[in-house]
């Protein structure tokens, strides 16, 4: 007999820890390879671990409602063999002692809401973290949760079922509690003693004084605003324009839409059009799409192009389309499609936001003309494009340069002078452009 522990895998560049939901399986169940062991949360996404290996559950070393970093054993399996291991869905490998027992910390929560009387409510159904935090910052007391169903496992009350109550609630939020004369004093102190970048707010509960409203982050803002701030840190940023004619590109879609959908099962929209541009500009300028450490370059094979996608709560995730290069424009489209819906309804797993080597963002889907994004550590460049608008453009014809209505885009280009020089990051980004207007009308769905 042998044993296999079964650690919690890494899920993402800015993830260390999760938060232990559901045992799918109990000491002494039976397993079998890639079979679902355990449900996980972070505060992006909820996910599955699945079974490095066939065989019998012996141990189970934390607790639902546990924070667990990453890669601590979380559970050990008993197999067929004479070695023990450490298994992850992503590695295997020996080990030569026994692992010890991982003593895991109790789960740390958002302070308990209170209710109407002032007292805290304490309850014993579970709740993770985000979903605490999220009912804080709405007031919305631990007891009013308890009486809402949940759409997980076991009724469990999910992010997306929070979403749809704060949606749909029919009373406003209780009023939240005013901040203590010192706090408000503190505040308008610090307002007055420096500029308002320089106040931490994090320091302060959410509150109301006057005109003024004080709200706390949640963790997902924090990571992106660290992630943000990092990048602007690490990387010297330089961006470039371009503007492309997506008249071609604009017809095409228009007569083919409807019967793209009809074939597939899936809209065409521009997003997998112009990954598709990228990926065969990132065939002919491949240094852009590498890395940094140190004084290395580390040049990726893979192209695995990032989208970024606003989420409900109005926080931001990057699903990545993995060898994005290898797949036609209806692989494209269906891959589009299926992340943009699953980071919407929080059905995103680990794997779907790592490894990405270039990020490209749609500010026109907010009306926006043009942007200037900061590039998604630890890569290189990340593209955004903007609504495309009606201008007039001239237009080469047989009989000379004429005006006409044309459909136009700006592209912009941010990229890391550190490694990426105006040359390549411009050459790059007009190549995007050339693909998009160079597009073949005639191509069959």
């Amino acid at each position: 007999m042998a044993t296999i522990n079964v650690i919690l895998p890494k899920m993402g560049e800015s993830i260390t820890d999760a938060t232990i939901l559901t045992w799918v399986k109990q000491v002494g169940d039976t397993i079998e390879l890639d079979e679902t062991i355990v449900e996980i949360a972070t505060d992006k996404v909820d996910s599955e671990v699945p079974s490095p290996a066939a065989g019998v559950i012996s141990e189970i070393r934390c607790n639902e409602g546990d924070v667990v970093p990453v890669g601590d054993v979380i559970a050990v399996i008993t197999t067929e063999g004479g070695e023990e291991t450490t298994s992850s869905p992503e590695t295997t490998q020996e080990v030569s002692e026994p692992q010890e027992v991982v003593e895991v910390a109790p789960i740390a929560v958002a302070e308990a809401p209170v209710t109407s009387n002032g007292q805290a409510h304490t309850s014993d159904r579970f709740y993770s973290p985000l979903v605490r935090s999220m009912a804080k910052k709405e007031s919305i007391s631990l007891s009013e949760l308890d009486t809402l169903a949940g759409s997980g496992q076991n009724n469990r009350f999910t992010k997306s079922d929070m979403l749809a109550y704060i949606e749909n609630r029919g009373t406003a939020p209780a009023p939240q509690a005013q901040a203590a004369p010192q706090q408000k004093v503190a505040v308008a102190a610090a307002s007055q003693a420096a500029p308002s970048s320089d106040i931490n707010l994090n320091q302060y509960t959410s509150s109301t004084d006057g005109n003024v409203e004080i709200i706390q982050m949640d963790r997902m803002r924090k990571l992106i605003a660290d992630h943000m701030v990092a990048s602007k840190r690490i990387s010297p940023h330089v961006t470039s324009f371009v503007e492309a004619d997506m008249t071609p590109i604009f017809e095409w879609r228009e007569k083919n839409k409807a019967a793209f959908l009809d074939k597939y099962g899936v809209k065409v929209t521009f997003m997998p059009i112009i990954m598709e541009a990228i990926t065969k500009a990132i065939g002919d300028f491949p240094m852009i799409n590498v890395s940094v450490d140190g004084d290395k370059i580390i040049k990726k094979h893979d192209v695995n192009i990032g989208m970024a996608t606003a989420l409900p709560n109005n926080n931001l995730i990057v699903p990545v389309i993995k060898n994005a290069d290898a797949l036609n424009l209806v692989g494209l489209a269906k891959a589009v499609g299926d992340l943009a819906n699953r980071a919407r309804n929080n059905k995103l797993k680990p794997t779907d936001i790592q490894d990405g080597t270039f990020t490209l963002t749609n500010v026109g889907s907010f009306g926006n003309l043009s942007g200037v994004p900061i590039i998604n550590q630890p890569q290189v460049a990340i593209m955004s494009v903007g609504a495309i608008i009606k201008k007039p453009g001239v237009v080469e014809t047989e009989f000379g340069d004429l005006i006409a209505v044309r459909r136009k885009m700006m592209i912009s280009l941010s990229y890391d002078h550190r490694v990426v020089d105006g040359y390549l990051g411009g050459s790059f980004l007009r190549r995007v452009a050339d693909y998009l207007e160079g597009f073949d009308t005639s191509r069959p769905i």
